[in-house]
């Protein structure tokens, strides 16, 4: 019989707030000392240990389709502790570790088999040490126990789905607001090659983009996020409709384990995609939600569904002419890019209804080429300066199109 089910984890972890040494005031992230870490088979069953500078509130849960045990903390520093810091183990397939979102970190071990939670402490000392036993349950019992505890402490806000009144939609007489979407962060750091890792670029980039429209006038830009945390997908849009964003541009740099893909690619939301590999890249962006445990999405009941398709009306080929544009502007910014640089596919964070929305691809890291361009600051300077003339471009004749629609 397990001796620790998921909500008393919650519980025994916020039980440690009440301890004296949360009383003297933590002023340091806690840190992980990897080499006094482990992960390790035990019988039929997995220990993981972590062993930490100092004691921080944390829970434990674990989560379905896939199988996954999430160990959340406030907050550690996992410096140091690579993806294959751990021998792996038999039963863990996947390992990942990141900022959540402010103030919280996590760790996600994706199981090859259904484990549940046997036991789970942390021992307070010097420093801390978290132990976590996991045993084999039969599949039904692993999905009855599987989700997240509800925490106060930890509600992540829902995402706004919900058509309200439109935004007015912009016709040249005010700035043009740009919602820049650094992709994957945090627990999700995308494509690595290297040493260089994808969100760490991106968001780089972003704030260079934003720059150079700040520059050039005419422009309000936002970022999903302005730091290494996770932000789930959906989320992404409901910043840009609280925003009021005329446009959404998500920025990505993949790898493709397969082909030689180079060069930049802009993408609109297709239910089918273009290619086999386009639909490889959207459902490995997805897969940064699922890995996470976070699953925000909520099926639209029959009308909303009408009244969305009715919104992409308007919106979809409003998308395509902003796509046509960048494409136009960086081939002429920066030279070559994909040989099929437009292309559709079913990516996520493009399904806001109401709002112009892209996807760049500004390269891939698997190519050697593409990664020295990312690299270099004049090449990303050049990209930036093509994506402000893409929207101006864009946001002229957009302009001139809602006057004609309003006579």
């Amino acid at each position: 019989m397990s001796r620790f089910r998921t909500k008393a984890a919650w519980a025994a972890a916020l039980a440690l707030l009440a301890g004296p040494v949360f009383a003297q005031g933590l002023t340091a992230l806690a840190r992980v000392d990897v080499p006094a870490s482990e992960l390790r088979d035990a019988g039929r069953g997995v220990v993981l240990e972590l062993a930490l500078s100092q004691p921080v509130p944390y829970r434990v849960f674990t989560l379905d389709a896939p199988r996954r045990l999430v160990v959340d903390f406030s907050e550690v520093d996992w410096r140091g502790l690579v993806p294959d810091a751990f021998d792996r183990s038999d039963a863990v397939t996947q390992v990942a570790v990141g900022g959540f979102r402010p103030g919280w970190s996590r760790m996600v071990l994706e199981l090859a088999r259904p484990l549940a939670i046997e036991t789970a402490e942390m021992d307070t000392g010097a420093g801390a040490r978290v132990t976590v036993r996991l045993a084999p349950v039969a599949d039904e019992e692993f999905a009855a126990r599987a989700g997240a505890p509800d925490s106060a402490l930890f509600a992540l806000p829902r995402p706004d789905t919900s058509l309200t009144a439109p935004a007015r939609r912009q016709s040249g007489d005010r700035a043009v607001v740009v919602m820049l979407d650094p992709g994957h962060g945090g627990i999700d750091p995308g494509a690595e090659r290297d040493g260089v890792v994808e969100a760490d670029l991106m968001l780089g980039f972003a704030r260079e983009l934003r720059d150079t429209l700040l520059r050039a006038g005419g422009f309000e830009v936002m970022l999903t996020r302005d730091d290494d945390i996770f932000v789930p997908l959906e989320m992404r849009q409901s910043l840009a409709r609280a925003a009021g964003a005329d446009v959404f541009i998500s920025l990505h740099a993949d790898a493709l384990a397969e082909g030689r893909a180079k060069g930049a690619t802009v993408y609109t939301l297709a239910d089918t995609a273009s290619d086999l590999a386009s639909e490889k890249l959207a459902e490995r962006h997805d897969r940064g939600d699922l890995l996470a445990g976070v699953d925000l999405s909520r099926q639209d009941d029959e009308v909303a569904s009408v009244l969305m398709d009715m919104v992409r009306l308007e919106t979809a080929p409003r998308s395509d002419r902003l796509a046509d544009a960048l494409v136009t502007a960086l081939s002429d910014s920066i030279g070559t890019l994909h040989k099929r640089p437009r292309l559709e596919a079913s990516f996520s964070v493009l399904k806001a209804p109401d709002i112009p929305s892209v996807l760049i691809e500004l390269g891939f890291m698997s190519s050697e080429q593409d990664l020295q361009n990312l690299l270099s600051g004049e090449w990303r300077a050049a990209a930036a300066a093509g994506i402000r003339d893409a929207l101006r471009a864009w946001a002229a004749a957009d302009a001139v199109e809602a006057g004609l629609l309003r006579q």
